[in-house]
């Protein structure tokens, strides 16, 4: 069997990458200076072959320590192709970064910027491809029974039978439980194949035999008192440990560590988007993309405005107060697609199908989703995002936070326009413990790429809403 070669996996990746570098530098050469040549391209002053090709002995080391940074070399078992993916994006921007400061510092004037951007896209694509050829290779050798690790678990809880529902479900991580270790549960109990074989204390005699790869430590919680001990005799006999923990229920699936001068503090639940910097990011990408919006939409904005004024006078905007950020309350705008009621009569609950308060053009305005357009208003001025957990009204937050758990997470990120939601088909009068979910999976997972992907979904999904009456 092929045990604990991440280092040689990593090893030939460098020289893979190594290889893809060189080759989209030298291609993009060539589209700049043959295939796409000009005339200008000939004048004199350009940096000769040598020159350019004098580069690589920067470039491809600088390269290879971004990759490293931006976690390019990790182990493919458990890492998702999204994520990394975002990390060949983000390296491959900080490698151009590096070329261009590089280039100012040593003054080279004359180097062409086209170049720079054949070998970006070139790189970035390669790199891409290289991945995923890689881990579907790994993923198939895996499934056949080869590079396997092997696993003992200490501790018979809710904890070890999640983790072997996941083992057993994907063959291609290459994982294999031999068994478990349990001072409550008797010797023979069985879990999806995976029994117990015996009390704890047999782990003096399992580890000195030396064919563990590795020891999962997944106790129940009353046991926790032994989770020192155990921790040092594992790590005392050199077999990789991992803790399990049981309180799942308690902490998200992505809690992340804390260090305060030497103390470990967990944090339940990691938001990417409390971080400054990704704030910033979004912010700014929210209000160049609500300008362009509103632009671009200003003559249906206008078109709807004069059709809602002249089939049914009153009002054209529709404001209501929602919940957002920080459980601040904010007005959220919408073309007004029913009848002018009372304040009574706004608090009596959703729209249902048939609703006598929706006008006709109203009815029309929901199921394409134009009566939401003004909201890029309130994403302009900071109250939303163009991508986020949508809105609600404060009867309902107060409503729902006592029903369904974590549903006040949701306010810990801006509110948005669309959302993993509703391009999941939760829009309306659908399944609020649904949303929550796919709420809570948006918030704890963001990324640009999922946002993009998102905004791009939305243009397929989002706008024709069969559950808006």
């Amino acid at each position: 069997m092929i045990r604990d070669n991440q280092k040689v996996l990593n090893r030939i990746h460098m020289l893979l990458d190594a290889i893809l570098v060189a080759g989209s530098y030298i291609l993009a050469w060539y589209m700049k200076f043959v295939l796409f040549a000009t005339a200008e391209d000939a004048l004199k002053g350009r940096l000769s072959m040598t020159q350019y090709f004098s580069m690589l002995y920067l470039i491809i080391p600088g390269y290879l320590i971004i990759y490293y940074l931006c976690d390019l070399y990790i182990s493919k078992r458990y890492s998702s192709v999204e994520r990394e993916i975002f990390n060949i994006f983000k390296a491959n921007i900080l490698g151009l970064a590096m070329i261009i400061v590089g280039m100012y510092v040593i003054k080279l004037q004359d180097f062409a910027r086209m170049m720079m951007a054949f070998f970006f896209f070139l790189s970035t694509f390669a790199t891409i491809i290289e991945r995923q050829l890689i881990r579907k290779v790994l993923r198939a050798i895996r499934k056949r029974g080869f590079n396997i690790k092997y696993v003992m678990l200490v501790g018979y809880s809710r904890a070890a039978e999640s983790y072997i529902d996941r083992i057993l479900e994907n063959p291609q991580w290459g994982y294999v439980v031999c068994g478990i270790l349990d001072d409550h549960v008797p010797a023979g109990t069985a879990y999806r194949g995976v029994k117990v074989l015996g009390q704890i204390g047999n782990l003096d005699i399992v580890l000195p035999e030396n064919k563990l790869d590795e020891i999962g430590i997944s106790l129940s919680l009353q046991d926790y008192d032994r989770l020192e001990e155990l921790v040092r005799l594992c790590e005392k006999s050199g077999v990789h440990t991992k803790f399990i923990p049981d309180y799942n229920s308690v902490i998200s699936s992505k809690p992340y560590i804390e260090d305060l001068t030497g103390l470990s503090v967990v944090n339940i639940r990691y938001v990417p988007l409390t971080n400054t910097s990704n704030m910033l990011v979004k912010r700014i990408i929210d209000l160049i993309g609500s300008i362009i919006l509103i632009i671009l939409f200003s003559p249906v904005m206008l078109l709807s405005a004069l059709i809602i004024k002249f089939t049914d006078g009153g009002k054209v905007i529709y404001s209501q107060e929602r919940v957002g950020l920080h459980n601040r309350s904010f007005m959220m705008y919408k073309f007004r697609t029913m009848r002018e009621q009372k304040e009574e009569e706004e608090k009596e609950g959703w729209t249902t199908k048939g609703d006598p308060r929706v006008t006709g053009i109203g009815r029309f305005l929901r199921r394409t989703s134009l009566d939401e357009l003004p909201q890029l208003f309130n994403v302009l001025v900071g109250q939303m995002s163009l991508v986020g957990p949508r809105p609600e009204r404060p009867q309902f937050v107060e409503k729902f936070k006592e029903e369904i758990p974590g549903y006040m997470i949701k306010h810990q990120v801006r509110p948005g326009m669309t959302g993993w939601a509703q391009i999941n088909g939760f829009r309306g009068d659908t399944s609020i413990r649904r949303r929550i979910e796919c709420d809570l999976y948006y918030i704890e997972n963001w990324t640009l790429m999922l946002d993009f992907r998102i905004l791009f979904m939305t243009l397929f999904k989002g706008f024709i809403n069969k559950n808006a009456y």
